[in-house]
């Protein structure tokens, strides 16, 4: 079967979803929509047979699309599942699954309803230097994993980021919600246990609107693994490294550029076959759950779970005490 896919939201990250869809075979876009109706036709023209909209609930309608990719922020992210649920659209939602708790049990309630399929857009499970370090990890080839430090540096309040990712409100919080929620799936996803307990000290510090700057995280797992997660958004020189401790040795992770391993005083290079771009895996697990009911890499709860663990850092932050999820 060819899937008829719809894409609502214009923005940024809608321009590899929809390169993902025209390299995929078994899927063809055939519209789009955003409020900003010039943005839609400029991304609907770069593709032959893709129409444009201004309100997405009209694409539903008109396309009924087999399914449909939600790229909107993150405040209409329920909104929009809701949408899909009612015009009976299998769904691939950008991560975080909504803005809290409530908002995930609220989608799961319309997704139950509805028998629509859903995954959540958690990259992470789909990097070929992740999946290669999950196949260690799982093989026990290094012991057991006791430990991950994962660090995130990137200039989070450039010019060019939309001004909603600044306010609370409509982002969820500030670069622990937003890029947190990806090394908080990364460490739930390569220990293989959820989190229990959080602690967490945020910095109030922003460049611009209400949100965090920054922040230190320890995540205790169920399994008794124990995470590290520190994150600054201010300018200086990137870094994104992932950093596995087990009882045997290291694997230290640059996501989407290299897996090193160490059982000795130094790291050296693990070569890693990149067969396939992670949003094209991701909608080949999507349309496999469609078709066999098979779990996703990232399933439902687990990414209500995300959530979840990103509320109670926040709580942890206020309370100055360790936090249950």
């Amino acid at each position: 079967m060819n899937y008829r896919v719809a894409v609502i939201g214009a923005g940024g990250i809608a321009g590899p979803h929809l390169a993902a869809l025209h390299q995929l075979e078994r899927t063809t876009p055939v519209a789009i929509a955003d409020i900003q109706e010039d943005r839609a036709r400029e991304r609907a023209q770069a593709y032959e047979g893709v129409n444009s909209y201004k309100d997405y609930r009209e694409m539903l309608q008109v396309e009924k699309p087999d399914i449909a990719i939600v790229t909107l922020p993150h405040f209409l992210h329920k909104e929009a599942a809701l949408a899909c649920a009612e015009a009976g659209a299998h769904l691939l939602l950008e991560k975080p699954m909504a803005l809290d708790v409530k908002e995930c049990d609220e989608i799961l309630e319309a997704v139950n309803r509805s028998g629509i399929r859903v995954l959540v857009g958690h990259t992470q499970r789909y990097i070929a230097e992740n999946l290669e370090a999950k196949r260690r990890i799982d093989l026990g080839e290094l012991g057991r994993l006791v430990m991950i430090n994962d660090a995130r540096h990137v200039d989070y309040f450039h010019d060019k980021r939309p001004g909603w990712f600044f306010e609370r409100r409509l982002a969820g919080g500030g670069i622990l919600a937003n890029l947190g929620s990806h090394s908080i799936d990364k460490a739930v996803w390569l220990s293989g246990s959820r989190v229990i307990r959080v602690k967490a000290i945020v910095s109030p510090h922003g460049g611009k609107g209400d949100i965090e700057g920054g922040g230190a995280v320890f995540l205790h797992h169920e399994n008794g693994t124990a995470t590290t997660i520190v994150q600054s958004g201010f300018k200086g020189a990137a870094r994104n490294e992932t950093e596995l401790l087990f009882t045997g040795g290291k694997l230290r992770l640059r996501t989407s550029t290299s897996l090193d391993i160490s059982t000795g005083s130094d790291y050296e290079p693990i070569e890693v076959q990149k067969e396939q771009l992670p949003f094209i895996l991701q909608l080949l697990d999507l349309i496999s759950h469609i078709e066999t009911g098979s779990e996703t890499a990232c399933t439902l709860e687990d990414s209500r779970h995300i959530v979840a663990v990103i509320e109670a850092l926040y709580r942890s932050h206020a309370s100055g005490r360790e936090e249950e999820v």
